[in-house]
C-alpha cells in the first residue's frame, strides 16, 4: 500500500460544467482504480480554462471592481472539486465501497512575495483569442496576453513557486484517518506572508509544482502527473522519437538540460516530477495517461522516473 498524489491537469476536465463533470467522471474511475487496491490517494487538479472563464464572466459582468484571481481560483477549487468529490463518490458506490470519505479542501499555497515571476507574467489561463483580438485587449485592459503553442493567443498571468501550503497538517491529518482528499486545486490560492496574515495574490501557481510540493509535505511514496499520452518522449516529433520508460532522475535532468520538452508543456511537468524525486530516497515519480494509472503504478506503462 502506498501513499499516492495524482496531479489532474484542467484541460483534460473540458471547457464547460457539464462537459468537466462527464470527465470527473472518467477520471474517477482511474482514481477508484488505485483505491480499490488500498492506497491512500490525495488529489490534485488544475483550473486553466475554468479559471479564466470565472475571471472572464466578471469581467463582462459590468461591475466596477473585478473579482481578484485568487478568489477566482478559490472558486475554481469549489466547483472543480465538487464534480470530482461527486464522481469519485458515485465511482466508489458503484463498486460497493461505502466506507471511504471524500473530502475537497480549500487550499492556499504559500509563495514568495519578492518572486520575480511576478515581473514577468507567462503562465497562460482562459480561453483562445485571435492576434488580432488579444492585442485589441491588452490596449483595452492592460493585461499581457501571449500566442500559447500555435493554438492561439490566451492571457498570461505570473507562476510563482510553491514554498509551503498553510493547510498541510490538515491535509496530513486527513490523509492518515483514510480520507481521500482533493485538495490545491489549481494550484492551490496563491498567498503571501505579510507580517501578520495571509494576503491573496493575482497569480497562478502551477498545478504540477504544486502537487509536488504537496507531495513532499505529506510524504508521499508515489507522485502522478496525469497527461494526454502515454509516456514522455525525447526527440518529438522526429524519425529517432523515443519514448522514456524507465528513467534515472540524472538522465531526466540531463534530456531538460538539452531542452527536450517544450516549456509550455511537458517541461514544468518534467521538473515537478523531477523535484519530487529529489526530495527523498525511494520515491517515484510517473508520468501517465489518464486512463492507464492503475497500470502505471505497476510499471506496465507510462514514463516511470527514480534516483
Amino acid at each position: 500500500m502506498a501513499k499516492i498524489v495524482v496531479a489532474l491537469g484542467g484541460n483534460a476536465l473540458g471547457n464547460s460544467a457539464i462537459e468537466q463533470l462527464s470527465r470527473a467522471q472518467l477520471a474517477a474511475k482511474s482514481i477508484v482504480d488505485l483505491i480499490v487496491k488500498g492506497h491512500k490517494v490525495v488529489i490534485a487538479h488544475g483550473n486553466g480554462p475554468q479559471v479564466g472563464q470565472i475571471r472572464l464572466a466578471f469581467e463582462t459582468s459590468g461591475e466596477k471592481e473585478v473579482m481578484p484571481l485568487a478568489e477566482c481560483i478559490a472558486m475554481s477549487q469549489g466547483y472543480i472539486g465538487y464534480h470530482l468529490q461527486q464522481a469519485i463518490d458515485e465511482e466508489l458506490e458503484s463498486r460497493g465501497i461505502k466506507d471511504v470519505p471524500v473530502i475537497s479542501m480549500l487550499t492556499q499555497v504559500v509563495v514568495a512575495a519578492d518572486d520575480p515571476v511576478f515581473q514577468c507574467p507567462t503562465k497562460p489561463i482562459g480561453g483562445y483569442y485571435s492576434e488580432e483580438e488579444a492585442k485589441r485587449l491588452m490596449a483595452e485592459t492592460n493585461i499581457s496576453y501571449q500566442e500559447d503553442s500555435g493554438r492561439g493567443w490566451r492571457r498570461v498571468v505570473p507562476s510563482p513557486k510553491p514554498i509551503d501550503i498553510y493547510e498541510k497538517n490538515s491535509l496530513q491529518t486527513l490523509v492518515n484517518a483514510g480520507q481521500v482528499v482533493i485538495a490545491c486545486g489549481g494550484g492551490g490560492i496563491p498567498v503571501v506572508y505579510h507580517g501578520t496574515k495571509y494576503a491573496g495574490v493575482d497569480a497562478v501557481i502551477d498545478k504540477d509544482f504544486a502537487a509536488s510540493k504537496m507531495a513532499t509535505l505529506i510524504e508521499a511514496d508515489v507522485f502522478v502527473i496525469l497527461t494526454a499520452v502515454d509516456y514522455v518522449y525525447v526527440n518529438f516529433g522526429k524519425e529517432n522519437q523515443k519514448a522514456l520508460k524507465e528513467v534515472s532522475l540524472a538522465q531526466m535532468q540531463q534530456y531538460i538540460a538539452e531542452n527536450q520538452f517544450p516549456a509550455g508543456s511537458m517541461l514544468p511537468k518534467v521538473e515537478a516530477a523531477c523535484e519530487f524525486v529529489s526530495s527523498g530516497k525511494k520515491k517515484t515519480a510517473i508520468i501517465a495517461n489518464l486512463e492507464q494509472v492503475a497500470q502505471a503504478i505497476t510499471a506496465e506503462t507510462g514514463t516511470i522516473i527514480r534516483l
